[in-house]
């Protein structure tokens, strides 16, 4: 029964994740720790191991209809194994209530981003980078025309990518929100090539964390086993999902779970 209920959970979470870039990290860890009363240093690299099945479940559907840029995703994967591997030495240091607020903050700051009011603004001009790189590419609307979009500001997506590694490995997630906050706000992509290329990305970059954490010995089966596999479903249903709702839906719709994830998980770092 313990292990049907993780399943059921995890399909939700990887429908979530798929569907918003984000991975499924930022259900699975709230559920496990509040709900399930699973210590959180287990908690991060059971979701580290769903995220990889997240991003590899998701990101086969995206790159069968375009619109991933993979160019970007290897580019800016740079900044985020650094980061992770930055993430997983200073893991040590923090305490377990602490975790909780730090997730607690992630999940309000996620929560605001997603709430902004912001039409597609598409880069007018190409960084170098991306000239000599190739990064630009094209997406095709509804109509089957062909969108073409540049890519601004390479250099500050880096940066905030080595950030997202960090929270990658300190708090189990796939640190997609800032990966799509950076892509959709600083590079100016479309907002689906900037989820889709977000679930393109995090697989690396919790693969690069649950490394670590598995030679600790931190990963058990049990938890993770049902995890992966609900995780692989939801985050395929969520992927064909994602490619016929409006963006602002998108944004809207994981909002309000955000809030009251993040109050729960405040209350449990006072307790702790």
């Amino acid at each position: 029964m313990y292990e049907v209920l993780l399943f059921l959970i995890a399909i939700v979470a990887g429908f979530f994740g798929s569907l918003l870039g984000i991975g499924g990290g930022m259900i699975i860890i709230p559920v496990l720790t509040l709900w399930l009363e699973i210590d959180i240093r287990y908690a991060i690299p059971a979701s580290l191991i769903s995220i990889i099945a997240t991003s590899s479940g998701a990101a086969a559907s995206f790159l069968k209809d375009h619109l991933t840029n993979i160019k970007v995703a290897v580019l800016l994967e740079v900044g985020t194994v650094f980061g992770a591997i930055t993430g997983f030495l200073l893991v040590n240091a923090i305490r377990p209530s602490v975790s909780y607020f730090l997730f607690a903050g992630f999940l309000i700051f996620s929560a605001l981003m997603m709430f902004r009011k912001r039409e597609e603004n598409l880069a007018v001009i190409d960084h170098p980078w991306s000239i000599q790189l190739g990064l630009a590419n094209s997406i095709r609307d509804k109509q089957g025309q062909p969108i073409h979009y540049k890519v601004a500001k390479v250099r500050l997506g880096l940066v905030l990518m080595y950030f997202a590694g960090i929270l990658s490995a300190l708090l189990g997630i796939g640190s997609g929100v800032l990966k799509v906050l950076a892509m959709d706000g600083a590079m100016k992509l479309p907002i689906k090539v900037s989820s889709a290329t977000s679930n393109f990305m995090i697989g690396v970059t919790a693969a690069a964390s649950a490394g670590a954490y598995f030679i600790k010995g931190d990963i058990h089966p049990q938890i993770v086993g049902p995890v992966a596999i609900g995780i692989i479903f939801g985050s395929w249903v969520g992927a064909r999902a994602m490619i016929k709702m409006h963006p602002q839906l998108i944004r809207k719709l994981f909002i309000a779970l955000l809030v009251i994830l993040a109050v729960q998980m405040t209350v449990k770092g006072l307790r702790t």
